[in-house]
């Protein structure tokens, strides 16, 4: 599954959301998330899953809970391809401050 097709699901975005924060039990991920999204145990824990599997979160195992935290693997997809858009506007924001200096150029010699 490519990165922003997992990152364009609410409840996985939420997930994403509470485990930034810190480390996070999968129970009390899935208490946050049927409150707010009317889901069972079952539909968060797949969500879950896919977390894992994409590289978006990792899982811990503490004694009988599984504690979840965020890996950083999922997110290069994303960064790299926000690193292609940045480059497409840095060029058009380096050209528009270069027209800037030159109004501002022009206007002090009138």
């Amino acid at each position: 599954m490519h990165a922003f097709d997992v990152l364009a699901d609410p409840v996985r975005r939420r997930a994403l959301e509470l485990i930034a924060q810190h480390e996070q039990a999968s129970g009390d991920i899935v208490t946050v998330i049927q409150a707010e999204f009317g889901i069972t145990q079952s539909a968060v824990s797949q969500h879950l899953r896919v977390l894992r599997e994409s590289g978006f979160a990792v899982v811990r195992k503490d004694g009988a809970k599984r504690c979840y935290s965020l890996d950083l693997k999922g997110f290069r997809d994303v960064e790299s391809w926000l690193n292609q858009i940045q480059h497409f506007w840095d060029t058009r924001l380096e050209a528009l401050a270069t027209e800037v200096a030159r109004g501002k150029r022009k206007r002090k010699g009138e």
